[in-house]
C-alpha cells in the first residue's frame, strides 16, 4: 500500500472534514518609480476552502468456541489471526479507494459515505493517452469524476514528459510515479528500446541482467517509479508529491466487541477515514493507458 502508507495522518472531528489551499502567484515584471507615493493595496487572494467525507471500513470476525480452543499449527489463537490477517485487508481496500475515480457522497439510509479518491482532485495536471474521449475532474474539488476515455494507448515516454513538465510548470515538486504492475513494466521495456539490456558481473560472482527502471531523472527532477498492485484502475499513472496528500482520520483501527450470541467470539475491525488533497497542483495525473 504505497500511497495509504506514504500519506501523512491527521486527526479529523466530523464526517465531512474541511481544509483550505492556497497558491502563490507565478513571478512577473515588478518596478517601482522611486518615491512613488501612490500606494494601492494589493488586491487579496484568499486560499480555498475544500472537504471530503469519512467513509467506513469494517470486517465481521468470528470465531467459533470450538476453533478458540484448538491449537493449531504455526499460530496461536484463530480470532487474533482473523483480526491481524483482515487488518491488513483492509489497508489494501483502502487503499484500492482513495486511488478510485470516485466523487465525495455523504451517504444515505442506503449508500455508504463515499470519501472522494486521487482522480477527482486532479484537474491541473492531466494527460490522457488517448485525449479524444477523455477530461480531467473538474474544479478539483472532490465532487466532479475524471472522464475516463473510451479506449486505452500505450504509455509512452512523451506522454511521461509532458505530465512532468506540467507538474513542473504549475509549481510542483513531485518525485514518485505509482503505476500499475503492467505500466511499470511497459516503462521498463521504453528504457529497453533505448539502451539495450545491462549484464553487470562482480568477480566471481555470477552475472546478472538488470531489466528494470526505478528511477527516472527528468529535466525537472528525479522520479522513484512504484508498482502498485492494489491501484483500482490498470489504466492510470500518478506522479505524486506525497507532501501534499494526507489520510484524515476520523476514527482509527479498532477492534470492537460484539455481544456473544452463542457459541462463538464475535469482533468487529472498523476504520474510518477519508483523503484530503493539499493542493492538487503539486500531482499529475496519465490516464487512459495500456503495456
Amino acid at each position: 500500500t504505497p500511497f495509504f502508507s506514504g500519506c501523512s495522518k491527521q486527526n479529523v472531528d466530523n464526517t465531512f472534514f474541511e481544509w483550505q489551499t492556497d497558491s502563490i502567484t507565478a513571478g512577473a515584471v515588478n518596478r517601482k518609480i522611486e518615491g512613488d507615493d501612490s500606494i494601492a493595496a494589493t488586491a487579496r487572494v484568499l486560499p480555498t476552502r475544500l472537504g471530503n467525507y469519512a467513509q467506513i471500513s469494517q470486517y465481521v470476525n468470528q470465531t467459533s468456541g470450538t476453533d478458540d480452543a484448538v491449537n493449531y499449527a504455526g499460530h496461536g489463537k484463530h480470532q487474533a489471526y482473523q483480526l491481524a490477517k483482515n487488518g491488513k485487508r483492509m489497508k489494501r481496500d483502502i487503499e484500492v479507494m482513495l486511488l478510485q475515480n470516485i466523487v465525495r457522497s455523504a451517504g444515505s439510509s442506503t449508500a455508504a459515505r463515499a470519501s472522494a479518491g486521487v482522480p477527482a482532485w486532479l484537474a491541473t495536471n492531466y494527460v490522457s493517452m488517448n485525449p479524444t474521449s477523455g477530461s480531467p475532474t473538474a474544479g478539483a474539488t472532490g465532487t466532479t469524476a475524471m472522464t475516463e476515455s473510451t479506449a486505452t494507448a500505450s504509455i509512452t515516454e512523451a506522454g511521461i514528459k509532458s505530465v512532468i513538465k506540467d507538474t513542473y510548470e504549475a509549481g510542483g515538486a513531485a518525485d514518485l510515479i505509482l503505476c500499475p504492475p503492467t505500466i511499470k513494466q511497459a516503462i521498463s521495456d521504453l528504457a529497453q528500446s533505448v539502451s539495450s539490456l545491462r549484464t553487470n558481473t562482480k568477480g566471481d560472482a555470477p552475472a546478472h541482467v538488470v531489466a528494470a527502471v526505478d528511477v527516472y531523472v527528468s529535466d525537472f527532477g528525479t522520479y522513484r517509479i512504484v508498482a502498485d498492485r492494489n491501484m483500482h484502475s490498470s489504466e492510470h499513472v500518478f506522479f505524486l508529491d506525497m507532501d501534499f496528500w494526507a489520510v484524515g482520520t476520523l476514527r482509527p483501527f479498532q477492534t470492537v466487541e460484539l455481544a456473544k450470541t452463542g457459541d462463538a467470539h464475535k469482533q468487529l475491525l472498523l476504520a474510518e477515514m477519508g483523503l484530503i488533497s493539499k493542493n492538487e497542483k503539486s500531482s499529475g495525473i496519465l490516464a487512459d493507458c495500456a503495456a
